[in-house]
């Protein structure tokens, strides 16, 4: 027995009669729409994972570097606001 259609629980006469009542549902001129849709969703994935997989890989092989801080230094920014004082 094919081991796909064992861990589905489906037999062979079972896996016929879902294929023609699939076949009648939809009709022969849908069924390859169906088939061509889900490869290129396959493909879609598959491609998109390949890619994370990569940049998951990039990410581990880069060094990591600490960003350099842009605020402005507080002791020039103090000398250079002016101060008022209250007056009474």
């Amino acid at each position: 027995m094919n081991t796909t259609f064992a861990v589905l629980g489906l037999g062979g006469g079972e896996l016929v009669l879902v294929l023609v009542v699939i076949l009648v549902l939809f009709g022969a001129k849908r069924i390859p729409e169906f088939a061509k849709g889900l490869g290129k969703g396959i493909n879609e994935f598959k491609k998109a994972s390949r890619e994370v997989t990569e940049e998951i890989e990039r990410a581990g092989e880069e060094p990591v570097h600490t960003p350099r801080s842009t605020s402005p230094n507080t002791s020039q920014e103090t000398s250079a606001t002016p101060t008022s004082t209250p007056k009474a």
